[in-house]
């Protein structure tokens, strides 16, 4: 019996795939459970037919990812914050503060996008890593002053 997959099964297989498994196991425990649908010929096209959707989609944001990364890369971002001695900053330039910078600049960037080993507090230029899509990164450059 031909099934598809509703949800992750352990040992079977992951949501959406196809899977030929015993007549008993099908009807008695994945298809009342909501585990999986019976594969009928309808159910595949529509199966089809969303996989062609998501690869769509996908592709349309990888191509806006990259001519973003295009516009980011090497873009600087400026900071002046209180700083002491020897350049420590009191505070610390975070990827929630780089976010809000870039924001004002006219970039939507989610501060989950940007890498940041541990916050910034030092006093200087800094590259920060951006990676807006799967395979697609930016670098900005944030430049961090003390305060007069």
């Amino acid at each position: 019996m031909k099934i598809i997959l509703l949800e992750d099964v352990a040992g079977l297989g992951k949501k959406g795939e196809v899977k030929d498994v015993a007549p008993g196991y099908g009807r008695n425990l994945l298809i009342p459970k909501g585990l999986a649908e019976e594969a009928t010929p309808g159910r595949l096209r529509e199966r089809e037919h969303r996989e062609r959707v998501l690869q769509q989609k996908n592709r349309r944001l990888e191509e806006e990812s990259r001519a973003q990364a295009g516009m980011l890369d090497q873009q600087v971002v400026h900071f002046r914050m209180a700083a002491g001695e020897g350049g420590r900053l009191f505070g610390s330039v975070t990827a929630a503060d780089i976010a809000g910078e870039l924001k004002r600049l006219g970039f939507d960037v989610d501060k989950k996008k940007i890498i940041l080993e541990e916050p910034i507090k030092a006093i200087g230029r800094h590259e920060v890593l951006i990676k807006l899509h799967p395979g697609v990164k930016a670098t900005v450059l944030v430049e961090v002053a003390g305060e007069d």
